[in-house]
C-alpha cells in the first residue's frame, strides 16, 4: 500500500510530536511510531527540562555549563541557539496545557542537577516526560491534518540521486529523500510512505547495551536507516551512562533521577562511606561521565554488585512529594527511600552522537531532517549536560518546522505510483527465530563488556571482530527471509554497534564519555573535532 503526505514523521517522542503539531498548521502529516503513541523514551524522562528561568540565572551561565560539560566539542553557536530559545519553548508547552511544579512565589520550582551552576530544571514532580508526552499526544490525536500509524516501523529510507548543476558544470551528486518503506507490525506487510519532507525522531540506541535505562524501543533505528541511505553520522563513541539505575532483579530499566542528587542525595559504598569527594570538587553533583566512572571504579575495587544513593537524611514528606514516582516504584521492591539508601548501578542512557544536522535539523540528504536523540546537532559535544536533551528536542523541532515551511508547498511529495513498491526478492518465512535472539543477546553483551564505560584498544578490537561476524550473518539472514520487527531491530543494533566501535577506535584519547585506558589523557592537538562517518568513509580527515 502507498500512503502520501506532505510530511512523514518517524517517531512519537517529544521531538516527533512537537514537530508534527507545528508543521500540521501548513501541511498534512503521516506520523509513524513503532509501538503505541506514548511508548517513548520521553515518557520515561524523570528529571526535567533545563532553561534559564531563575532570577539569579543568565543565558551565559547555561551556555558555559553546556560548553564545560561538552569537553571542547560542543558547538558554541548551537549552545547559544538552544539556550536562548529555552524560555520561549517552555512557554509554548505551558500554553498547550503542560503542568509543571510551581514554587512559593508562583514561579517555577527549579531543580538543580549535575554540571549546572544554577537551579534551572523545570519539572512535573519526577515524571516530567510523561506530562509533556501527555499534552502533546492529546493535541496530535485531535489535529485533523495528522494521521497516526501505531505499530509501524521504518525499514529503509527511500532516496534518489540527482545531478546538481551550476551553469554547465556538474559539481556533485545529491541524494534526495522521498519518504520511507514502513513495516506494518500487525500484518507483516511493508507499505510505502511517500513525502516531500521526512523527519527522523526515532530516539536513542540504549538497547545496544546489556544494561540500559532506555525502553525496549531504543534500538537505533533512525541512525541505522540514515547511515544506510548515505547520511553523515557523528560522535557515536560518546555514549552517556546514567550513574544511577535501580539495582534489583525485577526492576527493568528503572532510572533513579539525577534530581535526587540535586536535592542532596549522597552516593555511598557498601560500607556506607561517601566517595565522590575523591573524584570531583562538585562531589555528587559532578557531571555524569565523572560519576559513572567513579561508580565503575568503586565497584571494580570492592567487587560489590552496586553502590547506594542515600536521601534518607532529608525530611520524609519532602522526599515523597518531590519524588512520588521513584518513591512508589522503590516501595514496590521493598525499598523505603525515606529510611534507607537505594541500590544503584550505571546503565547506558543517552547517545550524544547521531545523524549530523545543521541548525535547522537538516541532514546532508535533501529533505531529510533529524531531531532529538537520533541527531547530532553539536549541542552535547563529548558529554550531555543533564536535562539539556528535552530542551534540544523542543528547539530543533521548532527549527526544523521553520525549514519545512520554506520547502512546502514549493516541493511536492512524489506522485502516486512513481516510487517503487517494496520488493521482498523471493524471501520466505523463517522458522529459526533463535538466530535473531542469539545474535541480539551476543551484541548487547559484547558491547557492555568491551565498549562500555571504560575501554581499551584490545577490548575495542575484540568487539569489532565479533560485530563484523554478526553483521555478515545478519545480512545473509535479512535477504533470505521475510522481515519482522525483531529482525529489523537486530540489523539496526548491529549497525549502530559497528558505528560506536569504529568511532571509539578512531578517537585515540580520553574525552568526556569516551574513556580509553590506553590513551587516558585528552589530546586537543589531534582530536578536538567531531568524529564524522558516512557510507563513503571518514568525513573530516586532515
Amino acid at each position: 500500500m502507498e500512503r502520501t503526505s506532505d510530511v512523514l514523521v518517524l517517531g512519537s517522542g517529544l521531538a516527533g510530536l512537537s514537530y508534527a503539531l507545528k508543521v500540521a498548521e501548513f501541511a498534512t502529516v503521516n506520523l509513524v511510531t513503532k509501538r503505541g503513541l506514548t511508548d517513548t523514551s520521553t515518557s520515561k524522562a524523570q528529571g526535567g527540562i533545563a532553561a534559564v528561568l531563575g532570577a539569579d540565572d543568565r543565558f551565559e551561565y547555561h551556555i558555559q555549563d553546556t560548553l564545560t560539560t561538552g569537553e571542547g566539542l560542543t558547538h558554541p553557536d548551537v549552545a547559544a541557539l538552544v539556550v536562548r530559545q529555552g524560555p520561549e519553548r517552555i512557554e509554548e508547552l505551558v500554553n498547550l496545557g503542560a503542568h509543571f511544579d510551581m514554587g512559593a512565589d508562583n514561579g517555577f520550582d527549579l531543580g538543580r542537577e549535575g554540571g549546572h551552576s544554577r537551579r534551572r530544571i523545570i519539572h512535573a514532580h519526577d515524571m516530567t516526560g510523561a506530562e509533556v508526552e501527555r499534552i502533546l499526544a492529546e493535541k496530535v490525536l485531535a489535529h485533523p491534518n495528522i494521521q497516526v500509524f501505531e505499530n509501524h516501523m521504518g525499514v529503509n529510507l527511500i532516496t534518489e540521486e540527482r545531478v546538481v548543476r551550476r551553469g554547465r558544470s556538474v559539481v556533485n551528486r545529491e541524494a534526495n529523500c522521498l519518504g520511507a518503506y514502513v513495516l506494518n507490525c500487525i500484518n507483516g506487510e511493508v507499505d510505502t510512505f511517500a513525502a516531500a519532507v521526512t523527519l527522523l525522531a526515532t530516539g536513542g540506541v540504549g538497547k545496544v547495551y546489556l544494561y540500559t535505562s532506555n525502553p525496549d524501543i531504543a534500538t537505533g533505528d533512525g541512525v541505522a536507516m540514515a547511515y544506510r541511505a548515505g547520511a553523515v553520522i557523528g560522535n557515536m563513541e560518546f555514549v552517556q551512562f546514567h550513574p544511577t539505575c535501580l539495582y534489583h532483579p525485577d526492576a527493568k530499566n528503572f532510572l533513579i533521577s539525577e534530581a535526587l542528587r540535586g536535592e542532596g542525595a549522597v552516593l555511598k559504598d557498601s560500607r556506607g562511606r561517601a566517595f565522590m569527594e575523591k573524584y570531583h570538587p562538585l562531589k555528587d553533583l559532578a557531571p555524569r561521565d565523572t560519576v559513572a566512572r567513579a561508580i565503575d571504579l568503586e565497584l571494580k575495587k570492592s567487587g560489590a554488585d552496586c553502590v547506594y544513593l542515600d536521601i534518607s537524611h532529608r525530611p520524609a514528606d519532602f522526599v515523597t512529594q518531590r519524588f512520588p514516582n521513584i518513591s512508589e516504584k522503590c516501595l514496590e521492591f521493598g525499598i523505603d527511600i525515606t529510611k534507607e539508601p537505594i541500590p544503584v548501578v550505571p546503565a547506558a542512557h543517552y547517545m550524544c552522537g547521531g545523524v549530523v544536522t545543521d541548525a535547522f535539523g537538516r541532514t546532508n540528504i535533501s529533505h531529510l531532517f533529524a531531531v532529538g536523540e537520533v541527531s547530532m546537532t553539536g549541542l552535547h559535544g563529548a558529554n550531555r549536560l543533564a536535562s539539556n536533551s528535552l530542551l534540544e528536542a523542543l528547539v530543533f523541532s521548532h527549527q526544523a518546522a521553520l525549514a519545512a515551511r520554506e520547502i512546502l508547498p514549493g516541493f511536492k511529495a512524489p506522485a502516486e505510483g512513481t516510487v517503487p513498491a517494496w520488493n521482498p526478492y523471493g524471501a520466505t518465512d523463517s522458522e529459526e527465530a533463535v538466530v535473531v535472539t542469539h545474535n541480539w543477546d551476543e551484541i548487547r553483551r559484547c558491547m557492555w563488556n568491551y565498549v562500555g564505560i571504560v575501554r581499551t584498544e584490545r577490548r575495542l578490537l575484540r568487539a569489532q571482530h565479533r560485530i563484523d561476524m554478526i553483521n555478515q550473518e545478519i545480512q545473509e539472514y535479512y535477504w533470505n527471509f521475510l522481515i519482522t520487527s525483531d529482525l529489523l531491530e537486530l540489523r539496526n543494533i548491529a549497525t549502530v554497534a559497528d558505528l560506536i566501535i569504529r568511532m571509539a577506535q578512531r578517537r585515540k584519547e580520553s574525552r568526556g564519555l569516551h574513556y580509553n585506558l590506553d590513551y587516558p589523557e585528552r589530546d586537543d592537538q589531534h582530536f578536538s573535532r567531531d568524529t564524522l562517518l558516512s557510507a563513503e568513509g571518514w568525513q573530516n580527515d586532515g
